[in-house]
């Protein structure tokens, strides 16, 4: 069970989605069994990780960013599924990297909710854009594998050059999101650790002009609070 409210409040408007509406969770679970079975051509072949099919639809001239109705392409099915040999295959082939769902989810991000760091060092070494900003809450992938504590695809995306202080729309950067919506555990630590160490600001606050070593010390979150405190943090 979340014992943090907010974050369960925030967890449920970006992954869960609620019943009987259709919702940005759309976007950040794979397409259902249902939804699969209407697909055809290079949607289909994504789905299954066909990669002779897609090699074959793609040299027929296939539309390779033909979309569901969620406005998945098929890069972002295999990206959704964990399908990284099509995923290479779609991006070899020219499909769209960088287009965005009904949702403004990306492939990257996509990935990142999926705790796929594999993906998505495929999708940047095929051009895949980590700055972009995605969903409704103008995040990036880094804030929503933060959230997360995805600490493995926090490092990854670092590496690949994410912005490490981008603040969206809850005026919340990937390191306050890591504490105000983390639990507080290892993962969650070691994206926080991740950050600072990459270069993050450690004083940047929210939007009530909290910092983040206050944000963490008051939700008892003691190893967060040394790693801010040794780095810098304010209270």
């Amino acid at each position: 069970m979340m014992k943090n409210p907010l974050r369960a409040m925030v967890f449920a408007l970006v992954l869960l989605p609620a019943a009987g509406t259709t919702s940005a969770a759309n976007a950040q679970v794979p397409p259902s069994h249902v939804m699969m079975e209407t697909y055809k051509g290079v949607l289909k072949a994504a789905a299954a990780g066909d990669i002779g099919e897609i090699e074959k639809l793609a040299a027929a001239g296939a539309d390779l960013n033909t979309r569901d109705p969620r406005g998945r392409t098929p890069l972002m099915v295999a990206a959704h599924l964990g399908h990284h040999d099509a995923a290479r295959a779609l991006i070899a082939a020219g499909a769209d990297i960088n287009m965005l769902d009904k949702d403004r989810y990306d492939v990257i991000t996509i990935a990142a909710v999926a705790d796929d760091p594999e993906m998505i060092r495929i999708a940047v070494a095929g051009g895949g854009d980590p700055t972009q900003i995605t969903s409704r809450y103008d995040g990036t992938a880094l804030i929503a594998a933060a959230h997360l504590g995805h600490d493995e695809v926090v490092r990854t995306l670092i590496e690949s050059g994410a912005p490490l202080d981008h603040v969206n729309n809850l005026n919340w950067t990937a390191l306050i999101e890591a504490i105000v919506l983390g639990d507080g555990g290892p993962r969650h630590v070691e994206t926080l650790r991740a950050l600072v160490t990459a270069g993050a600001d450690v004083n940047l606050p929210d939007g009530n002009g909290i910092r983040p070593l206050r944000l963490a010390l008051q939700r008892g979150y003691q190893d967060m609070a040394t790693i801010l405190q040794i780095n810098g943090g304010k209270p």
